[in-house]
């Protein structure tokens, strides 16, 4: 038995908040976690339409029932899996490379500041995308999630790319997913590297919190 790869075209979707317009100042590009989708995680961000930002959500490229009910089918999207990984990450990211293009075919790079925002499972999406992306990323929040393991910070390009971003890492203290244990090995792999980033800590759990994200557009307004 042999395993063979094709490229092919498919159909991808993303979602977006706010105006494509000249009061655009930021342009935030949000990643979901495993089994959302896209419009009702970007719906969670809301918070954060002011006018000046233009919010964008992709959509993982991988969709699937929630459940077996005949009665309730919902579906959630997922980013990869263990299965067939490696083309599945540089799938995503190019996909990402993608919407990124295409949002700044009718908005001015040159006058906005890019936010790659990470959930769950979209954080080491969005990790991988500001590392290994076409996209210049200017700020990186990764959210309960785990910063990528198979990540090579020896390779200069991918920790300058990770240097340019403001990194920080945002957890509630109740998650039961990612814990402070969790938090510390990542930190320490990125101090192992001389990663600069910040902990945003909150009481709450594996979840967005409106006061948090206020507090995150506060700071880029600033």
């Amino acid at each position: 038995m042999h395993e063979h790869h094709l490229s092919v075209s498919r159909t991808a979707r993303y979602f977006t908040l706010g105006e494509r317009s000249a009061a655009v100042a930021e342009v935030w590009f949000a990643c979901h976690g495993y089994g959302q989708l896209a419009a009702r995680f970007l719906e969670k961000l809301r918070v954060l339409d002011d006018g000046t930002r233009y919010l964008v959500a992709p959509e993982g490229l991988s969709r699937f029932y929630l459940s077996e009910s005949p009665t309730e089918r919902r579906v959630g999207a997922s980013w990869m899996t263990r299965e067939d990984r490696l083309a599945e990450i540089a799938d995503y990211v190019q996909y990402l490379d993608a919407v990124y293009q295409e949002v700044f075919g009718l908005l001015d790079r040159s006058q906005v500041t890019v936010h790659a925002l990470g959930f769950s499972q979209g954080v080491a999406t969005a990790s991988r995308w500001t590392a290994m992306g076409k996209a210049r990323v200017d700020r990186l929040m990764l959210w309960g999630g785990e910063f990528p393991p198979d990540l090579d910070l020896t390779l200069p390009t991918i920790v300058d790319r990770l240097r340019a971003a403001r990194l920080s890492l945002v957890y509630g203290r109740a998650d039961q997913l990612i814990t402070e244990k969790v938090i510390r090995q990542i930190a320490d792999r990125l101090r192992a590297h001389a990663i600069p980033y910040r902990e945003i800590p909150f009481d709450g759990g594996h979840e967005l919190n409106d006061g948090v994200l206020k507090g995150l557009g506060g700071e880029t307004a600033s």
